[in-house]
């Protein structure tokens, strides 16, 4: 097992390496989709927020130069690239959507994992969603009273619908006329997710890249007017199953598989890891389930994480570990602050399993 912290785009720079390479990390997961505020980056997006920004398609970031230049970057600190994080919903949203530009998008995105197998880039992270990752909110009940994510159904409108020209909490295109994107059921979606896998596998086969799919999150059966996909650890099965192949893998979030309500998040692992189906995995605690939990400190939740670290071991895991995200320690720089502490933490454990 590795350990790895996940860096955005703005802090694809030395001193972010170099800060998670003296944590003890080895490896990184880039995220290279951005969001943008009319012509300027909006350098922290927040998920709380029902419409992040504005998504641009077509960015040089998806280049191999740049990729290579990223990795060349990465191991002069000490690390290697090990994943991407999403692509940018303005070059995939008609896949999305099943609209008119799905087969030239789906051009664009098998170049992107060829590049990336191309730059020694391992994994790809995706989640296949309309509604993406919303209604999270803030709030002070971590430890100490740390500002950490919540979800708490019941304070918000879940049927809020999606505006056209939007996918996954981001503006692709203006919508004049004020309307919605249509109404799909299950079924449909889960067509679209085949489309997608049956397209996009052969070209991560021959590149050497595991396509690993985020559960949804918060993992609600509907939101927003929507179906969703991985909302209880068995649908993991079904997608791995949807379409057979080595590079049809998972990204085992630990938060969001204990947020479910059926099964257990140890069961789960030993599932999934058994069969080499883990690209990587995000370490992250909290209590309760949907419709109701909040994030805390990473040794202070539901999750036990030695025995999730003991069934990794145990199956052979050797991708890479990351704290998602994490409650904000109170200091100058609040986020390396936590993300340190969880790193130290996930560390510790790891060190106690080599004896």
């Amino acid at each position: 097992m590795k350990l790895g912290v996940g860096l955005y785009r703005y802090m694809l720079k030395d001193e972010e390496f170099t800060f998670a390479r003296q944590c003890g990390c080895s490896d990184v997961i880039i995220h290279l989709a951005n969001y943008y505020d009319g012509e300027n980056d909006i350098v922290k997006a927040t998920d709380e927020k029902e419409n992040y920004g504005i998504a641009r398609a077509g960015e040089s970031v998806w280049s191999l130069d740049h990729m290579m230049a990223l990795q060349k970057q990465a191991k002069e600190k000490g690390l290697n690239i090990y994943g991407i994080e999403n692509f940018s919903p303005a070059d995939w949203y008609d896949i999305l959507l099943d609209g008119p530009k799905k087969e030239e998008q789906m051009e664009h995105l098998k170049e992107i994992i060829r590049n990336a197998g191309k730059a020694g880039i391992r994994c790809f992270g995706y989640n296949f969603s309309l509604a993406g990752v919303w209604g999270h909110q803030k709030t002070k009940k971590a430890r100490g009273g740390a500002i950490s994510t919540c979800f708490h159904a019941g304070q918000l409108n879940l049927d809020a619908r999606i505006p056209k020209g939007e996918i996954w909490n981001m503006t692709y295109a203006e919508n004049a006329r004020g309307e919605y994107i249509e109404d799909i059921g299950y079924e449909e979606l889960w067509n679209r997710l085949k489309w997608f896998l049956e397209r996009i596998l052969p070209v991560a086969e021959e590149a050497g890249v595991m396509m690993a799919l985020h559960p949804d999150d918060p993992p609600m059966p509907f939101l927003r007017g929507t179906p969703r996909l991985v909302y209880q650890p068995q649908l993991y099965q079904k997608v791995l199953d949807l379409v057979p192949s080595p590079c049809n893998g998972i990204d085992f979030c630990m938060g969001s598989i204990q947020e479910m309500t059926d099964g257990n998040i140890y069961d789960a692992l030993e599932q999934y890891s058994s069969q080499g189906k883990i690209g990587y995995a995000h370490v992250r605690n909290v209590r309760g389930k949907v419709p109701d939990y909040t994030e805390v400190f990473v040794d202070d939740g539901d999750i036990n994480i030695k025995r999730t670290l003991e069934i990794l071991k145990k199956n052979h895991f050797e991708g890479v570990l990351i704290p998602d995200h994490t409650p904000q320690i109170q200091c100058q720089d609040t986020w390396h602050a936590g993300m340190a502490f969880a790193l130290g933490f996930i560390r510790a454990e790891l060190m106690g399993l080599e004896g």
